[in-house]
């Protein structure tokens, strides 16, 4: 009879490529690791693995065995938490990505939030502003923000998000401070490289515009666009919770804006399928707790919103 555990080993052996690594992520040794697969091997009668010069890889019978035994290994925990769900417990491994920035920022509060009110749930948490694959990277959930993609993942949304213009007083004294979009193709701006769509847009009344930013610094990361522009070195484009500390310090200062900014917003994203853990429901109500009502998290998009000054 197959065992479970020999399951769980032979699929964490082909998603890491190799017996050292899947033994080091389900914290046993790599010998148990090779039993386990040697006697499921034996059992069915047919070789699930083969060695390659870039190490382990499955076999055609070994792919088709990995996606049914991820299956079941999918249903025994979902009965299982059923099972054990009692009162307020929750119990199990979360595994969740979020941004870089506004999860640093943001979401390390709510997960140690919730740490302490479920002591028996453990977190596994990547901070990367990629667009992870949710179900091929075996996550539970993901965070994202933006405009999602037409896509299978059921997604929940929690806030919105603005962006806001900003430069540095000194790089305003120094190239002057525009006072139409149009103006932008005369500065240098900072560009942020991990969105499809590269064009700032703009709104005034009905009208609407589109400027293609241009300057030398690019980056992927947030964190880089924000340090550029306290340090001087251009205009740039930004979430609002990203600016908020540096504008209330007058390190940064809001540009253009009597002209309105497209709303995005924050997402919870999450495998298809009708059932939601009970790890995931918690996380879920969380954020929207955390971030759902009036942006007192974020003073910047509160004050975008009328309800206080920028300072």
């Amino acid at each position: 009879m197959i065992d479970l555990e020999d399951l769980r080993s032979f699929v964490e052996v082909v998603e890491n490529g190799g017996f050292n690594r899947a033994a080091a992520r389900l914290g046993i040794s790599k010998s148990i690791i090779s039993r386990r697969i040697a006697r499921l091997e034996a059992d069915l009668g047919t070789r699930l693995l083969t060695r390659t010069t870039r190490g382990i890889s499955p076999t055609e019978a070994g792919i088709e065995f990995k996606q049914r035994s991820e299956r079941i290994l999918a249903e025994l925990e979902e009965a299982r938490e059923i099972a054990v769900q009692q009162g307020d417990s929750v119990r199990g491994r979360l595994r969740l990505s979020a941004p870089l920035s506004f999860g640093v920022r943001h979401v390390v509060p709510v997960l140690a939030d919730l740490a302490k009110r479920h002591p028996e749930l453990e977190f596994d948490v990547s901070y990367s502003d990629r667009v992870v694959d949710v179900v091929g990277e075996r996550l539970d959930a993901a965070i994202r923000i933006g405009s999602l993609k037409d896509s299978s993942l059921v997604a929940r949304r929690i806030a919105p998000v603005h962006a806001v213009l900003v430069a540095s007083p000194g790089y305003l004294a120094r190239h002057g401070r525009p006072s139409d979009p149009q103006d932008l193709s005369a500065h240098e701006c900072l560009i942020y490289t991990g969105r499809l769509d590269s064009d700032w847009h703009f709104q005034s009344g009905k009208r609407r515009i589109s400027v293609r930013p241009e300057g030398r610094m690019k980056s992927d990361s947030g964190e880089a666009i924000l340090q550029w522009a306290i340090a001087g070195l251009g205009i740039a484009e930004t979430p609002s919770f990203l600016v908020s500390d540096a504008i209330a310090s007058g390190a940064l200062e809001p540009l253009l804006l009597d002209y309105q900014t497209p709303e995005y917003g924050i997402y919870v994203v999450r495998p298809p399928g009708s059932y939601v853990p009970a790890k995931v429901r918690v996380l879920v109500d969380a954020l929207v707790e955390r971030f759902g009502g009036k942006p007192d998290w974020d003073p910047c998009l509160a004050a975008l919103n009328g309800r206080k000054t920028l300072s």
